[in-house]
């Protein structure tokens, strides 16, 4: 449960935020498009690896000593 939640609550946003900078704001400032295009691309692409780990994560059961 906790990483679908992580999934959802982490991976999705970030490639929301991603999205919005690379494409949005980096039209906005054309002398600095590049830069915010590549922390826009960056942030974007660990979002979508954070939403793939969070999709293959599974419970881990606790050990009893």
């Amino acid at each position: 449960m906790v990483s679908k939640q992580i999934s959802i609550g982490i991976g999705i946003p970030m490639i929301v935020v991603g999205a919005i900078l690379a494409v949005f704001l980096a039209s906005m400032q054309p002398d600095l498009s590049d830069t915010i295009q590549f922390i826009g691309s960056l942030i974007g692409i660990l979002g979508v690896l954070i939403f793939i780990a969070g999709l293959f994560a599974r419970k881990v059961s606790k050990v009893i000593s």
